[in-house]
């Protein structure tokens, strides 16, 4: 028999730079979870990509045992990551701190496809543009 689900928890975690510090300790105590056990599963499987920051989609279940899935990173980091920004900006509109080219947009559409709520990269393109666009990048067409 199944095991019964007690609750899905959402955390955006450094690869391979989990701690019990928050948000991970608070979050996965609550529920009574072993937080070093995460903590430990988590690094392991993401060392390789260390320092990048990815979703992690952690069930909880009723007996205080947990799965959990590693997502692509958000479509902001990658983008920081193909333009070498810190940061987008705080004033989206006033000021441009970047801009993303179409090949660079078509790329970043392709890692993240799997994760979004479609199957058509043409869509994929303008998920990545719009959210470029709302850290302050300018999109070449």
């Amino acid at each position: 028999m199944a095991k019964k689900i007690k609750t899905i928890i959402k955390l955006n975690i450094a690869a391979g730079e989990a701690t019990a510090a928050p948000p991970v300790g608070p979050a996965l105590g609550q529920h009574g979870l072993p937080i070093m056990d995460f903590v430990r599963s988590f690094n392991e499987k993401t060392q390789e990509q260390k320092g990048t920051i990815l979703p992690a989609v952690i069930t909880v279940y009723e007996d205080r045992t947990f799965s959990f899935i590693v997502k692509k990173p958000p479509v902001a980091e990658l983008i920081k990551k193909a333009l070498a920004l810190e940061k987008g900006t705080g004033a989206a509109g006033k000021e441009i701190v970047g801009k993303l080219t179409r090949a660079q947009a078509q790329k970043i559409a392709e890692v993240k496809l799997p994760d979004l709520n479609t199957k058509n990269l043409d869509a994929a393109i303008r998920i990545v543009t719009g959210t470029a666009k709302s850290m302050g990048i300018e999109v070449e067409e």
